[in-house]
């Protein structure tokens, strides 16, 4: 072909100008790889923010936008979650983390508790529906005969008195504020934890308060942090949550359960996600060298050309990152896979030439030279159509609206271009300057790769090419019907490490309705279309229950004051204060009382459970005694005031702010404070609608009619599920829009220059069927499509064609039955090739990180796909197809 000797003539020149001095050329590639090195360095980053990678000028982003610059209190920061065994643990541990975190000024610049406002604290109680507040009312009623003689007596003798004369008395019901038996349950557990060496706390608002005031009442806290970031650091928030971190032990305390924290939020999800990736890359960038060196060490037999194929594939890194550092600038979580791209497309490059290099000095002896020489023009062709085929793929993802894939393509398809240039500069002056790798002799007629493989797969393919051909037909057609059964999952979350504290900690929040993110926001611009927008929001089917500035001014708030107004007529004296607990009192007479009266009650008793839970209260307090008679003081006064603290520690607490619930007051739109106004109503008059989901909204179909449903009504509606919605489906048409583009301009461009559609043809088949078996196989694995893996397809296309142009073009000098395409460099170039490229991404599969994993997996399997089709499938249709070409038994093996 005329462009074909055109290239030849261009690439003898080449050769001749890079043997004329190597020493300089290699001195000066080195010095510009180390200034390359150092720019890099300074001007090449990494953003883990997803938000931006799809549609950033789309309509939902722009709401997104809009919405965070009128409520951004919440942007980049840290969640924290408190949790522990009772809210009142729960709730103590949140005010000194809260407040040591205030204290460092160093670390954070804003902290934020919703539950810390005295206005919610006084007010609380006009926050529950009515019928609630009214059922508490009632509850605290029963409780009071209880309340009033603990608040006499707060002590363990006062309290075991209450279960002495509750269990004598025939009306048990005015002692204790819950069942009794269910009481001596709780009281009995408590007892054997702390006896066992373990710290419990009894929790008295579960107690009096159980299915009452369930929204008041909760076992986490919630503390958002603003951390200062160091951007010096490849993790930024790494001082801040290592400050978190040490916050958290200091407010932990021996003598009570254990507080668990969670880091999580927007800015936790980022860091642990860079960590673990940084992490599982490494180990897999380890494994994966390791496994290129063995595949090197096997294809080459040499050392001298695995070294020289390593020094190569590394200047190409160094300069497809120097391209990247002044081309994008900062490289997003899809665009860093370029890195893993020019590995496995790069070092194929390098393999063709070396493996045609060595075959050269098998064939014509020590005359290194013009091994080189002869190497350089039998590559050069091939392999810069191929690139120049392959980046038409990649440059297809330019122009798509999802960012990350758009940068790839670029970094990609231009890194193609970088690294042929290394290898068809830097490596043939390498081999020029190493010393020539030992050379094995050929016997007569023998040719370079010849295996017992190699001949057995020729005459496979050639044999059986009519039986091949129906397979792959059938294959086909079922390959079809299972891609429209791929899943896809679009949701991050679901990418990033399970095990990983921010992604244990956001899945638990997504199990409550209350505390779960998937939550839906409308703008309006004014009261009374805010208060139209609720309403008619408030009544769809999907909508659980809407939140705006409006429910700050509870409803019904005369009723709901006149109860107040009774429970606290209803506790008298104690409804001013309640007294702390008293320390120093021996429970043991008031214990050996209770034993007695549980002696004098059992033989009257029927209930099994009520039989089997007094003979374990009895043996417990039995327990208590024999340790109280073994111990001495002090240690006998420190093992009562533990038991006591475990049983009544937190009935002060919980008393005391029941009682300034009492003092709630008429509350006005005006004495909102303005922490909680700022939320609901930005400074531009905008107003904030929060919409809850009735279903769980990790059901595609039930987002799907959550967002549509709510949109019918406010399109501008926006926030995590309109985020993963939109996206999905900005993805899957990006990726439709530049798969159609490639395969056009691949296969446009092979026709130009091939001048055969039955050419233009064989070399697409192995991309077209390697892709719908890969998407095939994603059904038998249940890997869903995401945003990771979904990267796979620009990857592969660029390897298909590759191996489709190698192929069809040596299939054209090679259908005879003994001409063995198989042992020319250039299907060794191939094998070998596919299978450092499956070393590269392999490691990958492994991965915690569940993005980078399936990303690995799929990769691999898509190779697999891609060497299968190329080696056993075009093959046998080429047989049936082609037309044996003039020469049919021409010595040359590549």
């Amino acid at each position: 072909m005329p462009m074909e000797t055109h290239l030849r003539n261009l690439a003898f020149r080449w050769s001749n100008w890079l043997m004329y001095s190597p020493a300089l050329l290699l001195a000066s590639a080195v010095l510009l790889a180390y200034f390359a090195v150092q720019y890099t360095s300074h001007h090449l980053t990494i953003n883990t923010d997803t938000a931006e990678l799809i549609a950033p000028e789309s309509q939902f982003q722009q709401n997104r936008r809009k919405f965070e610059k009128a409520f951004g209190q919440d942007i980049h920061t840290l969640l924290v979650v408190i949790d522990s065994t009772s809210p009142e643990l729960t709730k103590a541990a949140a005010q000194r983390l809260g407040r040591e975190l205030r204290a460092d000024t160093r670390h954070f610049s804003h902290v934020y508790r919703p539950d810390e406002n005295a206005f919610f604290h006084r007010n609380g109680l006009l926050y529950l529906d009515t019928d609630k507040l009214q059922d508490f009312s009632v509850t605290l009623a029963q409780a009071q005969p209880f309340i009033g003689r603990i608040s006499q007596d707060p002590s363990l003798n006062g309290f075991f008195s209450i279960f002495e004369d509750a269990l004598n008395a025939e009306n048990k019901t005015g002692e204790v504020p819950i069942d009794l038996t269910s009481l001596i349950d709780k009281v009995s557990l408590s007892l054997h934890k702390t006896l066992n060496g373990e710290t419990d706390l009894l929790s008295w608002q579960k107690l009096i308060a159980e299915n009452n005031i369930s929204e008041a009442q909760s076992d986490k806290a919630f503390i958002f942090v603003t951390p200062k970031f160091d951007f010096s650091r490849i993790l930024p928030a790494e001082p801040a949550i290592n400050a978190i971190r040490s916050a958290v032990a200091k407010i932990q305390d021996p003598n009570l359960p254990t507080v668990k924290v969670w880091i999580t939020g927007e800015v936790g999800l980022e860091h642990d996600e860079m960590a673990g990736m940084s992490e599982g890359t490494f180990t897999a960038s380890i494994f994966s060298l390791v496994l290129v060196c063995i595949i090197l060490l096997i294809a080459y037999r040499s050392w001298l050309l695995m070294l020289a194929t390593l020094l190569t594939l590394t200047l190409g890194m160094i300069f497809c990152g120097l391209f990247a550092s002044v081309a994008v600038k900062e490289l997003n979580l899809i665009s860093v896979a370029f890195a893993v791209s020019n590995i496995g497309l790069g070092v194929e490059y390098a393999i063709h030439f070396c493996l045609r290099y060595r075959d050269n000095l098998d064939l014509h002896g020590k005359n290194k030279l013009r091994a080189i020489h002869s190497a350089v023009l039998d590559t050069s062709p091939s392999l810069i159509l191929c690139a120049g085929t392959t980046s038409i793929g990649l440059y297809a993802f330019v122009p798509t609206d999802y960012q990350g894939i758009s940068e790839l393509g670029l970094l990609a398809g231009s890194s193609l271009f970088i690294c042929l240039f290394i290898t068809l500069t830097v490596l043939p002056v390498l081999l020029k300057i190493l010393p020539t790798p030992a050379i094995h002799p050929l016997k007569r007629g023998e040719h370079p790769g010849t295996s017992k493989i190699s001949l057995w797969l020729a005459s496979f393919t050639l044999h059986y090419a009519k039986p091949i051909t129906l397979a792959t037909a059938l294959l086909t057609l079922v390959a079809i019907y299972l891609v429209f059964q791929v899943k896809t999952d679009f949701n991050p979350i679901n990418l990033r490490d399970p095990h990983t504290e921010s992604v244990i900690a956001f899945k638990e929040l997504l199990k409550a309705r209350d505390t779960s993110p998937m939550t839906l926001t409308v703008l309006a611009h004014s009261e009374a279309e805010a208060r139209a927008m609720q309403k008619k929001l408030g009544n769809l089917s999907t909508v659980d229950k809407t939140v705006s500035l409006f429910d700050f001014v509870p409803k019904d708030q005369e009723t709901k004051l006149e109860i107040v107004d009774d429970m606290m007529m209803t506790l008298g004296p104690q409804s001013q204060s309640f007294p702390q607990l008293k320390m120093g009192t021996d429970p043991k007479p008031s214990i050996l009382r209770m034993i007695a009266a549980i002696d004098a009650n059992l033989p009257n008793k029927t209930d099994p459970v009520e039989i089997r839970s007094l003979q374990a209260f009895r043996h417990e307090l039995q327990d208590v005694l024999i340790e109280l008679n073994a111990r001495f003081q002090p240690d006998r006064g420190v093992f009562i005031e533990k038991i006591q603290t475990s049983l009544l520690g937190t009935l002060p607490t919980i008393m005391n702010q029941l009682l300034m619930g009492f003092q709630a007051e008429q509350i006005e739109p005006s004495s909102i404070p303005p922490e909680v106004k700022e939320r609901w109503l930005s400074k531009e008059g905008l107003y904030r609608i929060q919409l809850f989901p009735k279903q769980d909204l990790n059901d595609l179909h039930h987002l799907q009619a959550f967002i549509t449903e709510v949109q019918a009504i406010a399109p501008d509606a926006t926030d995590l599920p309109v985020m993963y919605w939109e996206s999905m489906k900005a993805v899957l048409a990006a990726f439709q829009q530049a798969i159609i583009i490639a395969l056009t301009a691949i296969a446009l461009l092979l026709l130009s220059i091939r001048r055969s559609i039955v050419d233009t043809l064989l070399v697409m088949t192995p991309l077209i069927l390697a892709g719908l078996f890969t998407m095939a196989s994603t059904v038998f694995t249940g890997t869903p499509i995401n945003f990771a893996n979904i990267i796979a397809l620009p990857l592969l296309m660029g390897l298909g064609v590759d191996n489709g142009i190698h192929m069809v073009e040596k299939l054209h000098h090679s259908l005879s039955e003994d001409q063995n395409i198989y042992q020319s460099s250039t299907a060794r170039g191939m094998f070998y090739g596919a299978l450092t490229t499956i070393s590269s991404f392999i490691g990958l599969a492994f991965s915690p990180h569940q993005g980078i994993a399936s990303m690995g997996l799929v990769i691999t399997i898509g190779i697999f796909w891609i060497m299968t089709s190329t080696f056993v499938l075009l093959p046998a249709i080429s047989k049936l197809v082609l037309k044996p070409r003039v020469i049919m038994h021409q010595p040359e093996t590549t």
